[in-house]
């Protein structure tokens, strides 16, 4: 099974972060899919590049094992992040729009009533995100936090959005992508092997949150002190 690290040329946040993570050692041509994508391989992980809306990307999981015959474990979208107060930021979220009744329509994709299993690295790598981050000394200036689910695409597999915000000054910023791909390269075992939130089913803790606002501020306090992995935010 691979891991599909999703990210798409017209968003600088999320080509940023998928360069500097191919800059890093390992990396070579992935197999040959169509729809105009480029893909590369390092292990168990797969980096898919196109230049379409990542939100648009319904059933990528699926598309990928049809056209290449693997099986995708869980899928990481890389995006930018935008809030109303252009704030910097690094952000992580599950996804999907399960507060929407049918009758209401999407503004980002996804499905009404519909949300994706949630990726369970979200609270492990909202805490490497943390060290991350004020290792390469972008903290204070950036906010570290977490999101609720607001948005597409569909997905199968258990998915998380890793974001930079909040405005076009930060989208572009190397310094943030840089942090971005030493999230990826050592949350996903390729630095020294050992990945960071992987699921194993073997008893550990599952924080279910519910309600608390788009940034779920409660969900991530608790989810900063207690080492479990976090599954969903979902503002009521």
């Amino acid at each position: 099974m691979v891991v599909l690290v999703v990210a798409t040329a017209t968003d600088p946040a999320s080509i940023g972060p998928a360069a500097a993570f191919l800059a890093m050692p390992g990396w070579s041509p992935g197999p040959p899919i169509p729809e105009g994508m480029e893909s590369f391989t390092n292990g168990n992980v797969r980096l898919l590049k196109h230049e379409r809306s990542i939100i648009a990307e319904d059933d990528l999981d699926l598309r990928w094992q049809e056209a290449t015959g693997e099986v995708v474990s869980e899928i990481i979208f890389l995006s930018k992040h935008t809030a109303v107060s252009n704030r910097p930021a690094l952000t992580v979220h599950p996804i999907g729009v399960p507060h929407l009744r049918e009758d209401e329509t999407p503004p980002q994709g996804g499905r009404p009533g519909w949300a994706a299993l949630t990726n369970p690295r979200i609270g492990p790598w909202l805490r490497l995100m943390q060290k991350v981050a004020a290792d390469q000394g972008l903290v204070p200036e950036f906010e570290i936090t977490l999101e609720a689910t607001h948005h597409g695409p569909l997905t199968s597999t258990p998915t998380m959005f890793v974001e930079i915000g909040s405005t076009e000054e930060y989208w572009g910023r190397q310094d943030a992508a840089q942090a971005i791909a030493l999230v990826l390269w050592k949350g996903l075992g390729l630095e020294d092997g050992n990945a960071v939130g992987t699921w194993l089913g073997n008893g550990e803790k599952v924080l279910l949150g519910i309600g608390g606002g788009h940034y779920a501020p409660r969900h991530m306090d608790i989810v900063g002190l207690m080492n479990w992995l976090f599954l969903r935010a979902r503002a009521v």
